[in-house]
């Protein structure tokens, strides 16, 4: 029966039958393979318009070149900060030779040819030509930013470099000093690649129990401390990003309170310093005096440890060598105890030790310790995860739903790539390329939840919103098992099914009971839940019969970098971070721009056009949704975000982890939120919260509960605030009025045929003082207006407001007359303001100023793009700094009205909300990062503070 376009038919095939019409020798063992996004004939690369682009990005502090490569090839619908990223972190090869890769399609064909060719060798195509379509569909998938790998994949995949394709890893520490030192070894060379580890550190004695020499042991956390260090050298010894690691320790480990107390301490040491002088923010001078701030921590609790605080009974410490009561607390005290540490400082973390091993498909190997740095891959100690996430929007059909269909067939064919993966990899020591290849662990994922629950009309705090998240999770995951079965009947189970089939089949019917648990609210749920049902039925009469290929198939990851890569609006299972978002232009330049998810999710709502212009333009100007013109108030929910005027309730992040953790082989990379004014009882409740909906991990973040943030605001307690108010002096500018004899020149000018001249004085020593402009008639309302505008102006500047401010705010303003100028540094003007301000500019600031404004003479564009000194009369700038400001391939106009003061959508969102967010600055371009999952995502180059 033939297949209509859109579908695939993959089943195992078995020697010596072929394919219909093809030569026996050409049959093997493998999976057919039909089309869904290509055309047979037609090559995917044909199929897009390709354009070549200029990467030049700099330091949004500083102006400094971090990276320069010009002439790169991408598809035109390709953002500027995807190419910026891709290009910089992904192309192989030295810049400026001929190594250098320099077109997307030579980083997808290195990549995608390398996992068909190992595809091939280990059997599971049936023929070629099902490897040919395989090659085409992955192709198509990455190249229209449907689904992306993880870091390591682009980093290392068909280059002379190892093969490593995982970017998480779990180690393990046992008691003895031989074991400790190999932690430090080993977690040294992950750094050093890049990626991140974790650990348990439970094992190791604590330091209330006797050597066998009869002295006391040291404990885990004095252990810590080395690897602390060890973790910040490897950092600052030229790493672009802080070492990413996750240490963990056991409830019930007698140090267990020492170990919650150890970043609170230090917390409290910071703030002492910083009292006393020292620079103690991030990446300041002193900074370095204080320990254990490379590691996130974790608290791995028991079921019996949370029914003790729950009936605020005892709890028994256990000494690690004999397993004997050695301590009794109380339950509800030392829950107390670890609530407030995060309250303090976000640190620890909790781990539910119970509900992470009943969801263990290899219980019969060993149980899982621990996590990742990101906590969403927990499986065997010394193994490793390799990731890849889809971009959900891109199976958001125009009718605004969700294609169930089409989704499942790109899980089919992304999770066979991942399996095919392992093959071929390298893994950094030799333990865990030992069991990851006995278990196969893969961690299929997905980005821009937020985005999709906005665009059809969801709250991401509801029930609607859920069920959808729930139902798309679900099917998600359902489908990468039953390919994984399917994967088992063409190249077999992994090696460790057989000691370990009964669990693992006992956690797919949990799976399957999960998924017939969800409540459906919509036809988009609906649908999406049908299949999902289907896909499990399916994947479970494969899999007792096959046994399945993985012993892990999914995580919801952070998708930070990779996200950027994919265009992605929100990463992960994260809601949108606001409502309007900076964006980088070709041209060089940024602007301020609402949300493109927004209009869609207006129409979802049924508003008209009109509406949907007007609320938009409200929401560009106030940042919210509060009181936009026509919006009904039930709406409002629709356009909550992480952070704003109305972002989402702390209890929100934890209701939609619970809706999709039942349908996720690991767990989820998140960190929820909470305001500076949380208590610690609220901390305690999400934590105990976290527990009882059947979550594997949960870590939150007071805002301002760290020193160490770079222009944090609202700092100190209550008692400081009110002495601060005591000392409080009000400070006012004073105007310093030009000289009655002053410099001065005049300009004439024309644009679109207004003829006008402009006046500006100097004071003597340095600075423009006042402008005026003669613009119509003697008597006319224009030159009324026109001199009322330049005293206002001169006042303005004689106050002290500097002349870039005005630039910024009236370049690109747009109203006639506007068109052709005389001017031969500025030949086309949207204004008389817009020519009159970039004037300004030319005259008067100095070229770093004009640079981060995009304004430049005649003489040094043509230095730019000559690669040549600019003439004389420049500001002595050398060409390097010249170009580490503009990126003109192509020319693109700012309207935004912040874009000299914020670098990044958290930066724009500080100005808003007229607050500091408490990110850290990227260590690479200087941006300000942003949330992402439980890291920080940098906007601008695409750097992590943790695994990708």
């Amino acid at each position: 029966m033939k297949k209509e376009k859109g579908q695939v038919m993959t089943e195992t095939v078995g020697s010596p039958a072929g394919a219909a019409g093809e030569p026996e020798a050409d049959a093997r063992e493998g999976m057919r393979v039909e089309r869904v996004y290509t055309t047979e004939g037609v090559h995917p690369y044909d199929d897009v318009k390709w354009e070549r682009r200029d990467v030049v990005m700099t330091n949004w502090r500083d102006g400094s070149v971090n990276f320069e490569q010009r002439g790169v090839e991408f598809p035109d619908s390709w953002s500027l900060n995807a190419v910026n990223i891709v290009t910089s972190k992904y192309f192989r090869g030295a810049v400026g030779t001929e190594e250098r890769e320099s077109s997307l399609r030579q980083l997808i064909d290195r990549v995608v040819k390398t996992y068909v060719a190992s595809g091939v060798e280990n059997g599971y195509f049936a023929t070629d030509t099902d490897a040919e379509i395989f090659e085409h569909e992955l192709t198509y998938m990455l190249l229209h930013q449907v689904f992306s790998f993880n870091s390591p994949v682009w980093f290392n995949v068909g280059t002379s470099s190892r093969q490593q394709v995982s970017a998480c890893f779990i180690l393990s520490v046992d008691d003895t000093m031989e074991s400790i030192l190999d932690w430090y070894k080993e977690e040294g060379l992950i750094f050093k690649g890049g990626s991140g580890a974790g650990l348990n550190l439970s094992r190791i004695r604590s330091s209330k129990e006797l050597l066998s020499s009869g002295g006391t042991a040291s404990g885990p956390v004095s252990f810590m401390r080395g690897a602390d260090a060890s973790a910040g050298t490897i950092k600052s010894g030229g790493a672009t990003r802080r070492a990413a690691k996750m240490v963990v320790l056991d409830v019930d480990h007698p140090d267990v309170e020492e170990f919650i107390d150890t970043k609170a301490r230090e917390e409290h040491k910071i703030r002492a310093l910083r009292d006393s002088g020292f620079d103690m923010d991030l990446g300041g001078a002193d900074a370095n005096s204080v320990q254990y701030q490379n590691a996130n921590n974790s608290v791995r609790v028991s079921d019996e440890f949370m029914r003790s605080v729950e009936s605020d009974n005892d709890f028994g410490l256990r000494s690690r060598t004999d397993g004997d009561v050695i301590e009794t607390v109380k339950g509800r005290n030392l829950f107390r105890k670890l609530a407030k540490a995060a309250w303090e400082c976000a640190d620890p973390g909790i781990q539910y030790d119970d509900t992470i091993n009943d969801w263990h498909t290899s219980p019969e190997t060993g149980r899982i310790t621990a996590s990742n740095p990101c906590s969403e891959y927990m499986h065997l100690d010394n193994s490793s995860c390799n990731l890849a996430s889809l971009n959900l929007m891109k199976f958001l059909r125009d009718d605004l739903t969700f294609d169930a269909e089409l989704f499942e067939k790109a899980v089919e064919f992304v999770i066979t790539a991942m399996d095919i993966s392992i093959c071929f990899a390298d893994f950094p020591t030799e333990s865990i390329g030992v069991t990851t290849r006995k278990f196969r662990q893969l961690g299929i994922g997905y980005a821009n939840l937020g985005a999709l629950l906005m665009a059809t009309g969801h709250a991401y705090d509801s029930d609607g919103g859920r069920a959808l998240a729930a139902s798309i999770t679900s099917l998600m995951t359902g489908t990468a098992y039953k390919r994984s079965a399917e994967l088992a009947g063409v190249v077999g189970p992994y090696e460790g099914y057989a000691r370990n089939a009964e669990g693992h089949q006992r956690v797919m019917r949990k799976h399957a009971a999960a998924n017939d648990l969800v409540r459906t609210y919509h036809h988009n749920d609906k649908a999406v839940h049908k299949l999902a049902t289907s896909v499990w039925q399916q994947g479970l009469e494969i899999g007792n019969r096959n046994g399945w290929r993985n012993a892990q198939a999914s995580v919801l990851a952070p998708t930070g970098t990779i996200g950027l890569m994919m265009d992605c609006d929100t990463t992960g299972v994260e809601p949108d971070l606001a409502l309007v978002k900076f964006k980088k232009l070709v041209g060089g330049g940024s602007m301020q721009i609402v949300n493109q998810t927004v209009p869609r999710a207006l129409q979802s709502l049924g508003y008209q056009e009109e509406q949907i212009e007007a609320i938009v333009e409200y929401i560009a100007e106030h940042g919210h949704v509060v009181d936009a013109p026509g919006l009904r108030q039930e709406h409002y929910e629709v356009f909550d975000c992480a952070m704003g005027e109305r972002s989402i309730a702390p209890m929100g992040h934890v209701r939609m982890m619970a809706a999709v953790q039942s349908f996720i082989s690991g767990a989820i990379s998140k960190t929820v939120n909470m305001p500076e004014a949380a208590t610690v009882e609220e901390v305690e409740e999400l934590y105990f919260e976290g527990w009882k909906l059947g979550l594997k991990a949960l870590a939150i973040y007071r805002d301002n509960c760290k020193v160490g943030q770079p222009l944090s605001a609202g700092k100190g307690d209550k008692a400081e605030s009110e002495k601060a108010v005591e000392k409080q002096i009000e400070y006012r500018p004073v105007r310093k009025r030009l000289p009655k004899k002053r410099p001065s020149q005049t300009v004439s000018f024309t644009v679109g045929g207004a003829e006008g001249y402009l006046h500006a004085g100097s004071y003597p020593d340095d600075g423009l003082g006042e402008i005026f402009v003669k613009l119509g008639k003697q008597g006319s309302t224009l030159a009324g207006v026109m001199d009322a505008f330049s005293m206002s102006i001169s006042v303005g500047l004689q106050y002290g407001i500097p002349l870039e401010f005005y630039v910024a705010k009236f370049q690109n303003l747009r109203f006639e007359p506007a068109g052709m100028t005389d001017d031969p540094d500025i030949r086309m003007a949207s204004s008389v303001l817009d020519y009159l301000f970039r004037r300004l500019a030319l005259d008067y600031l100095s070229y770093e100023k004009r640079a981060q404004l995009g304004i430049f003479t005649v003489d040094e564009r043509e230095a730019q793009v000559n690669n040549t000194e600019p003439a004389q009369g420049t500001d002595n700038v050398d060409l390097d700094t010249m170009r580490s400001t503009v990126d003109y391939s192509r020319a693109e106009k700012s309207e935004s009205k912040d874009e000299v003061r914020a670098g990044s959508s958290t930066e724009l969102l500080e100005l808003q909300l007229g607050k500091a967010a408490d990110a850290p600055l990227c260590m690479t371009c200087g941006t300000k990062m942003r949330p992402s999952g439980s890291c920080y995502l940098c906007e601008g180059c695409g750097s992590t503070s943790g695994c990708s």
